[in-house]
């Protein structure tokens, strides 16, 4: 997936089309903004039109999903895990707190 910038710096509809992508920046008609997304602004005038996203996000206890898709295809799709151990963690940050405070010298 390759993200679109217009001229003004505005985000356009993202692409597949890696092939048309490769063609644009050989030419110089566009420039990469970012490689991690890989993100290209366009370096010529174009339409602005963008399809409706729709975001849709499913909390759960340990994983959160999430989805963005438009009316024909899923744009970008993922989970993320939620960490458990905070609490443990800072039980024992709370011990080793409490021996150095107790410590006689």
């Amino acid at each position: 997936m390759v993200y679109v910038l217009s001229v003004e710096g505005n985000p356009l509809m993202p692409t597949k089309r890696h092939g048309k992508v490769r063609r644009l920046l050989k030419q110089q008609l566009a420039k990469v903004v970012k490689v991690k997304p890989f993100t290209i602004q366009l370096l010529y005038e174009t339409t602005s039109y963008t399809q409706n996203i729709t975001l849709g996000i499913d909390s759960g206890y340990n994983y959160i999903g999430f989805s963005a898709v438009t009316e024909k295809k899923e744009l970008i799709c993922g989970e993320v895990k939620l960490r458990n151990d905070i609490s443990e963690l800072l039980k024992e940050r709370r011990m080793y707190r409490r021996i150095r405070r107790n410590r006689l010298r």
